[in-house]
């Protein structure tokens, strides 16, 4: 059998032509809730009041939300925080069709706070990212060589038995991964960190890769996204638009990265060489950001081309986990895409779409003939509600 596999690539989540067209119109919502005590063997259904999902690409957990349960049961063999899964859905009802139920993420019971004057309780959930960031090791641990498919696979089994990991197109889950140590944190091994000397960890950015629970809760390693992806949803000026505000930042603006790693020790145990640095920047001349034609070789370019405006933002990463020039270029290209982002950013109000997903990219007319392509942040809502607000980033580009 081979590998879990998300063939839905960067899309977001694929829903029936029919259901698509109706969005916009007459279109019957509301939230849907089960939980589980076993991690997922059964599901019992949850009544559900209020309920607000919070996806966002930035937060330690992909999926968190808030809701207000109505009557639920309680204690060790109810709702609890230590043993309780839930899983939210929002379910969607058009004339003459069966009721069709879009995955609004998978969580652990963060907190709750029971109704005094009511039997409704209501709970802080968080996505199940949390079970495997609070699994850490007892003691400190040498990962040792093999793919970086079988070590993400054992790291998250060990803490989540139940968890499905889907490795999304343009990620090679066969790359192998150099023996490393991982200190104490399990999660930081997989989505990136350091450890206590300071020595950049984690599989996923190593291949220039995220980690993150989707709305279903599998585990699922993707490419980076990028504004060269295709847009998934298209949002023409007045249709369910309202008042969009635009802004503007350099923090976090990084246009030049340097990247090295460390080649794997040879089965005779000679030493390992060292990989690169490479070197990545934007070399797009129609960019804000804009490093250059070469920064490295060539740093007074600029100047000569008359090109005052260019500055460059120079970061370093390095990570043992990297053994070649290929991973290394891979890396790098990642980390430039997600670094470049963040010099626009819209915030909209459009009818709900429950398919969207942080990391889409869409294309919004933000005034009339005048499209701009975002790469979305965060798309909260409110289960059952007509609308969404989206918090989305962009490359600014020179007039």
């Amino acid at each position: 059998m081979g590998r879990p596999v998300d063939e839905r690539a960067d899309l977001m989540q694929a829903l029936p032509p029919a259901l698509l067209r109706a969005l916009t119109g007459a279109v019957r919502r509301r939230p849907v809730g089960e939980w589980s005590n076993d991690g997922g063997q059964s599901w019992s259904p949850l009544a559900v009041g209020a309920a607000d999902v919070k996806p966002d690409r930035t937060a330690e957990c992909r999926w968190s939300a808030t809701v207000e349960l109505l009557d639920p049961p309680v204690g060790a063999a109810g709702i609890n925080t230590v043993a309780t899964q839930v899983r939210l859905f929002e379910e969607l009802t058009t004339s003459r069709a069966d009721p069709y139920r879009v995955p609004a993420g998978r969580y652990v019971v963060d907190s709750t706070k029971r109704t005094l004057r009511g039997r409704g309780l209501s709970a802080e959930l968080l996505g199940v990212e949390d079970i495997v960031r609070g699994a850490a090791l007892p003691v400190a641990r040498t990962v040792e060589t093999d793919t970086a498919e079988a070590i993400a696979q054992t790291l998250i089994a060990e803490a989540a038995p139940w968890a499905a990991v889907a490795w999304r197109e343009g990620v090679k889950a066969d790359t192998k991964i150099p023996s490393f140590v991982i200190d104490e944190d399990r999660w930081q091994g997989l989505s990136g960190g350091a450890d206590q000397s300071g020595v950049s960890t984690g599989i996923a950015p190593a291949l220039g890769a995220e980690v993150f629970a989707d709305a279903r809760g599998v585990f699922t390693f993707a490419p980076v996204p990028t504004l060269a992806d295709p847009a998934v949803w298209t949002l023409p000026y007045g249709q369910g638009l309202i008042e969009p505000e635009a802004a503007q930042s350099s923090e976090g603006l990084v246009n030049v990265w340097v990247i090295s790693g460390e080649e794997a020790a040879g089965a005779s145990g000679s030493a390992a060489a060292p990989v690169g640095p490479v070197y990545v920047w934007d070399d797009d001349p129609m960019s804000l950001t804009y490093a250059g034609p070469d920064p490295v070789r060539d740093p007074l370019a600029p100047q000569r081309e008359g090109l005052a405006w260019v500055r460059p933002r120079v970061e370093r990463y390095t990570s043992p986990l990297i053994t070649s020039e290929e991973q290394a270029y891979t890396a790098g290209r990642a980390k430039l895409a997600d670094s470049l982002r963040v010099q626009s950013t819209l915030t909209f109000t459009a009818y709900a779409h429950p398919g969207i997903e942080p990391g889409d990219v869409v294309c919004v007319e933000v005034e009339p003939n005048v499209w701009e392509t975002h790469l979305i942040d965060a798309c909260p809502r409110t289960l059952g509600a007509a609308s969404m607000s989206c918090q989305t980033r962009t490359s600014a580009r020179r007039i």
